[in-house]
């Protein structure tokens, strides 16, 4: 009975891990070549940020959750692009999925963070954008149309993401 319990205890476990992962379809899934999606998100600074603000310079939109391990492994290099070009060459929208302000503000203070946030209790956001997954990294051109899009399959180096946004800012 011990090993039953424990297996499924295991099994459980596992499930509840992989939840960044496998989830249920229920929005868009956007491709390269797509335009950004319509959208307004209020970030943790106060600034209402757009697709339509997005326009006219390189941007970097990125949908997170700060307990899905792919989107720990990515926001570190989220934040040194974001040291290097923000907000002069590359504007950046970082919007969490079914996430509460409290809780990134306490992940954000842990690391060391300083790049603003869009706290979003619901998938409403998260929706315009994909279906499942993340972390997403959505990097557009200065038309708004979508150039680059990484997710969790492979989760992209700061070198890939840095290569990306170069090569759009020349």
């Amino acid at each position: 009975m011990r090993r039953f319990v424990l297996g499924l205890a295991a099994f459980c476990s596992a499930l509840f891990l992989s939840g960044c992962i496998l989830e249920k379809d229920s929005g868009a899934d956007l491709k390269v070549g797509d335009h950004l999606p319509d959208f307004s998100v209020k970030m943790n600074d106060g600034r209402v940020v757009t697709d339509e603000d997005l326009i006219g310079s390189v941007s970097c939109v990125v949908l997170f959750h700060t307990s899905c391990p792919d989107c720990q492994n990515t926001l570190p290099s989220i934040q040194r692009l974001y040291d290097e070009y923000a907000p002069e060459t590359v504007r950046f929208a970082l919007i969490s999925r079914e996430e509460g302000a409290e809780e990134i503000e306490s992940y954000w203070t842990e690391k060391s963070y300083n790049m603003p946030y869009s706290a979003q209790l619901t998938r409403k956001v998260y929706n315009k954008f994909a279906s499942s997954r993340i972390p997403r990294v959505y990097i557009s051109d200065k038309d708004g149309i979508i150039r680059y899009i990484y997710t969790d399959n492979p989760i992209p180096s700061y070198d890939e993401l840095k290569s990306c946004l170069e090569s759009l800012i020349r």
